[in-house]
């Protein structure tokens, strides 16, 4: 129910984070789950979804935007800065430690996409993340590159120079579609790419279709699987056969190289964005939550002494 959204916000770097708290009813505190989009994605791509069914089942959810997108401050705007984001990610979880309710011991990230890479990368750097979801994610670079093919590669490159360039010479940035129909120049323009991600915004306005092109640059060294195998806590991923944005693979590989790595594979029509709605979306969220339930439980002090 919207009355149990609460809006928030908190600082990254010199800007500022917008957010939604989800807290759920009864006595605290309460385990609490951190979210953000992949790219180009806002809160708004039907994240407050998933985090309601987190909610009613115990588990308080803080949502937020990255810097440069949707609510949150900061310019250029549709800025894809890895680096930032990972600080916004990190200041999310520390912000999420501070909230009335939570159990600050119990913080788990999910991310889905291009954050789904990240919250991999984050939890084999913070030891006390208690367990991460990782949905259809961006788990490594040069293979999802390969999979976009040569030509959408060398479209990549051409924008991301010119972009560059621009930023270099105080210009406007040079932009492109994050989505669009097969063959024409976007970040993703796979069959069903452009349907199935505007499927995600209930108002048509709210989709800012478009990104600066130079992260396009950095896409290919950006590996987060490499670090899976210092992911100590639950890692649940969760792959979709015949994803063409994110290669299955590299996901499953993720899951495997992490020591308490899990992966569940789904049927979809179009593979990347069915995930997020219709008998996809309910049989997957059932899942996460029965993930979460199990690995955000309280642990007794006899428990905990014996760990």
């Amino acid at each position: 129910m919207a009355e149990d959204r609460i809006d928030l916000s908190f600082g990254s770097g010199k800007e500022t984070c917008a957010a939604w708290f989800y807290r759920p009813t009864g006595e605290g505190p309460h385990p609490v789950v951190v979210m953000a989009h992949g790219f180009a994605g806002t809160r708004a791509a039907r994240l407050g979804a998933y985090a309601e069914r987190f909610r009613d089942a115990g588990i308080a959810a803080l949502v937020f935007d990255y810097r440069y997108f949707g609510d949150s401050t900061g310019e250029p705007r549709q800025l894809i800065s890895i680096k930032h984001q990972l600080e916004d990610w990190r200041a999310a979880i520390d912000f999420a430690r501070t909230l009335d309710g939570v159990d600050p011991a119990r913080v788990a990230l999910w991310g889905s996409s291009f954050s789904g890479g990240h919250v991999v990368q984050l939890a084999a750097e913070n030891p006390q993340i208690s367990a991460v979801i990782s949905q259809t994610p961006f788990a490594d670079g040069p293979s999802t590159l390969k999979v976009a093919g040569l030509p959408v590669i060398w479209r990549l490159t051409v924008a991301g120079l010119k972009d560059l360039g621009r930023a270099i010479r105080g210009r406007e940035p040079y932009r492109l579609p994050a989505v669009a129909r097969p063959g024409e120049a976007a970040a993703m323009s796979q069959p069903g790419s452009l349907e199935g991600y505007t499927a995600l915004f209930d108002e048509p306005g709210e989709f800012r279709n478009e990104y600066c092109a130079r992260v396009g640059l950095v896409l290919g060294g950006y590996m987060p699987s490499r670090k899976a195998s210092k992911v100590r806590c639950p890692l649940l991923v969760l792959t979709c056969a015949g994803d063409a944005v994110t290669p299955p693979p590299p996901a499953r590989r993720m899951a495997e190289r992490a020591p308490r790595g899990e992966n569940i594979d789904y049927e979809a029509r179009w593979g990347h964005f069915d995930i997020y709605v219709g008998e996809l979306f309910e049989r997957t969220i059932a899942d996460q939550v029965g993930f979460l339930r199990e690995h955000l439980a309280p642990v007794d002090a006899a428990t905990a002494a014996s760990i």
